[in-house]
């Protein structure tokens, strides 16, 4: 919209004397900024409405298979839940007021977004109005890979034309080899597992969304890097036409979760659900596939994936031989069953997440080579066009 909004008046009045101003206001990393503050404020503002109308018809119970996470839980009970519900609104309207609707990597992400926050809705709805804990695993799985494929195939498109667009590579060993189709397979899992991933972590107040923030902010570097021409080439990643369009997506989430983690610090007044949490990390998979870097992901999101893996390693090895690895699983259980408070876990948790981001930013510097041309401060042709729509 501001785009719009500045390309009309420079039709209008080509020779205003503030011309240059405006364009200024027209660059990624202000919009940016503007998405990030307009998705805090209106979650700040909103919040309180918003959360006592939850209350009044969306209580999550504590429904868990274990009855020590219910005990340690029991002071949670009929907190409202759904508050991904006010995430998501100010992540769209950011995208909506300052990104670029022309760019195909945002009208992408605005239906990997919508389409895993209607998924997490009805998970949502289906285990506050009944005895289950949601829908079935299956039927979820089912609905984030029938929204992640199509994500994966209008991506597929794109990249196919781009020389570094298929290109997987292998941080800090110089490494890289072209997926042709296999993108798309290796897309879905990206955004589905990421989609899991930030789910599984969702299981104390504030974790999943501190996390979140540092996972966010190390592939909003990345994504600015590949959208511009010098960066890519000085820092050796993809270069990406349009990718720095996804850093105004990134400063709407980054803002969004912010303005959530105002009422769900310890003690939480809401909590995010299945509906905040899957399109939120959905799209932060999506982030790494538009970018090229699922393989930096992977120690950007550690906790993440340290979560995520510890579901897989205790379900495994209960199944093959009947014995746990964890005392419970997702692994901030197994903390808490340690006797950690949630205080402790949490902000450990935020540390871990903040030194994942920075180590994965800091790899990049390894690729550089020192005399190597620096970036130039002009961005390219490619980078001011438009990108068509998917």
């Amino acid at each position: 919209m501001l785009l719009w909004l500045l390309h009309r008046w420079t039709l209008i009045w080509p020779g205003c004397f503030f011309c240059d101003e405006l364009a200024a206001l027209g660059k990624i990393t202000f919009r940016a900024s503007l998405a990030a503050l307009t998705g805090f404020v209106l979650a700040v503002l909103l919040g309180p409405r918003w959360i006592g109308w939850l209350k009044c018809h969306f209580r999550e119970p504590i429904k868990s298979d274990s009855p020590e996470v219910r005990r340690l839980h029991r002071d949670k009970e009929s907190t409202p839940t759904m508050g991904g519900l006010f995430i998501v609104a100010g992540l769209l309207a950011g995208v909506v007021l300052f990104g670029d609707l022309d760019n195909c990597y945002l009208q992408i992400s605005l239906l990997v977004a919508g389409g895993l926050a209607l998924i997490g809705a009805i998970d949502d709805l289906v285990k506050l109005r009944g005895t289950t804990n949601g829908i079935s695993a299956r039927s979820k799985l089912v609905g984030q890979v029938a929204v992640a494929t199509v994500a994966a195939v209008l991506l597929y498109q794109y990249h196919v034309g781009l020389p570094e667009g298929l290109q997987l590579r292998l941080p800090a060993a110089g490494i890289s080899f072209s997926l042709g189709l296999w993108f798309i397979p290796l897309a879905v899992i990206v955004i589905v597992g990421a989609s899991n991933a930030v789910n599984l972590t969702d299981g104390l107040d504030g974790l999943a969304g501190g996390c979140l923030i540092f996972a966010t902010g190390a592939m909003t570097v990345m994504a600015y890097a590949a959208g511009h021409a010098g960066l890519a080439e000085y820092l050796h990643v993809p270069r990406i036409p349009g990718a720095g369009e996804m850093t105004v997506l990134a400063g709407g989430m980054i803002g969004g979760v912010l303005g959530f983690l105002w009422f769900n610090c310890h003690p939480a007044q809401v909590f995010m659900g299945d509906t905040g949490a899957l399109p939120l990390g959905g799209l932060l998979g999506l982030l790494a596939v538009v970018t090229r870097q699922e393989v930096l992901l992977v120690v950007v999101g550690g906790v993440f994936v340290a979560e995520a893996v510890s579901v897989i390693l205790q379900v495994g090895c209960y199944k093959w031989r009947r014995r746990r690895v964890f005392l419970c699983a997702p692994l901030h259980h197994h903390f808490q069953f340690q006797g950690w408070a949630e205080n402790k876990i949490v902000v450990r948790f935020w540390i871990a997440a903040a030194l994942c981001a920075l180590l994965g930013v800091a790899g990049l510097k390894l690729t550089v080579q020192e005399n190597a041309p620096r970036p130039s401060v002009q961005a390219s042709a490619a980078d001011r066009t438009h990108q068509q729509k998917p």
